[in-house]
């Protein structure tokens, strides 16, 4: 059965995801992600991330838990599989940072339906959209790596960094997912300064 916890807090003792080398081809930058993969977003857009100007950020995530009930049986033994309520509500906490470090565009994703999310996202007050791919057609297509409990096939915790819809960065595995927003805060702030710093060989 599963238990009535809350989706807030994270335990002390959850099983830490390894690098399994499945975004090793996202890891290396470069790829231009495919377009006509239009995804159903909570503020009523559908959002072709290939299509997209500028900075863009897309955490991949397994399921946001509902009010009042219970994750899968065995939820919490699964390496990287709590934590999507606290990450969530990170990046909303830093999303007001990450656009003044030059991201265009925050999106969570994950393989739940668009009224499922909405409610997440009216909940936890998120001031960007979550993206549905319950198809698995984004999943399938960039080859992200996922896992199925509960008669669910879901994604892991990953995110992507896309600039004009080419991929910069992916940082995978994600833990823990309470403290990723900042990571994420951290690469963007290292990146501006390699770019205010360029080696003098490069200077006029």
């Amino acid at each position: 059965m599963p238990g009535t916890d809350n989706a807030n807090a994270l335990p002390d003792d959850l099983p830490v995801p390894i690098d399994d080398g499945a975004c090793d081809h996202l890891k290396a930058g470069g790829l231009a992600l495919p377009r006509g993969l239009a995804l159903a977003a909570t503020d009523g857009r559908s959002v072709d991330l290939a299509t997209l100007a500028g900075q863009t950020v897309v955490y991949c995530y397994p399921r946001t838990g509902e009010p009042d009930k219970g994750s899968p049986a065995g939820w919490d033994e699964i390496p990287g599989a709590r934590g999507c309520t606290p990450e969530s509500c990170a990046f909303r906490d830093h999303f007001a940072e990450l656009r003044a470090l030059g991201v265009d565009q925050l999106f969570g994703l994950s393989t739940q339906e668009t009224d499922y999310q909405k409610e997440a996202a009216a909940r936890l007050r998120l001031p960007f959209a979550l993206l549905s791919d319950a198809d698995l057609r984004f999943v399938t297509a960039l080859r992200l790596p996922t896992f199925a409990t509960a008669g669910m096939t879901l994604v892991k915790r990953l995110t992507l960094v896309l600039h004009d819809g080419v991929m910069q960065h992916c940082f995978y595995p994600v833990f823990p997912p309470d403290q990723h927003a900042g990571e994420v805060v951290a690469w963007f702030r290292q990146k501006a300064a390699r770019g205010r710093l360029a080696p003098v060989s490069e200077q006029p």
